[in-house]
């Protein structure tokens, strides 16, 4: 069982490093995997932008997204001080499949699609083996408007892959990313504990 799970986290590495090697002799643009991968809330013209990258299967990430998120939100984001932009950062292959079928909601369901997966993490990712752990996701994003027929289709989408892998790719490679959830405020990462006072200090600093 664990070599199993060791084998399904070498393939996701090895795909990652694939992908790194055809930017490099493409010239990948440093910032369009970002732009063409975010999911974000709040004003384009928002003084503070928060980027938030993040895999769906850390318990980290989803105390932030349910607990700091929407503190956020509701102190600068209604008020159009703030914007904040989500982006994968997938840790494992339950992660990355997650993330793919994000890309596959419509896009005014996708903050929906995020509250639901982080809200229900614990039961998804609840599994030895990939096969268990995706036919839990299958339940949980029936009600998103996902169908099984869909669900095999966004799973075997190489272009939603390949976007969502450029963006991690991206991300570290322009952020040093060492950790999720990793916050980068007007594009200087925050160091420290990553709860709502400390964000909010770094904000009205700005504003």
């Amino acid at each position: 069982m664990i070599r199993k799970n060791f084998c399904i986290n070498l393939n996701f590495l090895f795909k990652i490093i694939l992908i790194y090697f055809v930017i490099f002799l493409k010239s990948y643009a440093d910032n369009s995997a970002l732009n063409n991968n975010s999911i974000f809330i709040g004003s384009d013209n928002a003084m503070v932008k928060i980027k938030i990258f993040s895999s769906l299967t850390c318990p980290h990430c989803a105390n932030f997204h349910l607990d700091v998120v929407p503190e956020i939100e509701t102190n600068f984001v209604k008020s159009g001080k703030v914007q904040l932009i989500f982006i994968d950062f997938p840790l494992d292959l339950a992660a990355f499949n997650a993330s793919k079928l994000l890309h596959c909601v419509d896009k005014k369901k996708q903050i929906d699609f995020l509250n639901t997966i982080y809200k229900d993490q614990a039961k998804w990712t609840e599994g030895s083996e990939i096969e268990e752990i995706n036919n839990n996701l299958r339940k949980i994003v029936k009600s998103l408007g996902i169908s099984a027929t869909k669900f095999d289709k966004c799973l075997n989408d190489e272009v939603i892959a390949d976007k969502i892998l450029n963006g991690r790719i991206d991300g570290n490679k322009k952020y040093s990313i060492k950790s999720t959830p990793t916050i980068i405020i007007n594009e200087k990462k925050f160091e420290g504990v990553a709860n709502f006072e400390n964000i909010k200090k770094e904000i009205e600093q700005i504003i």
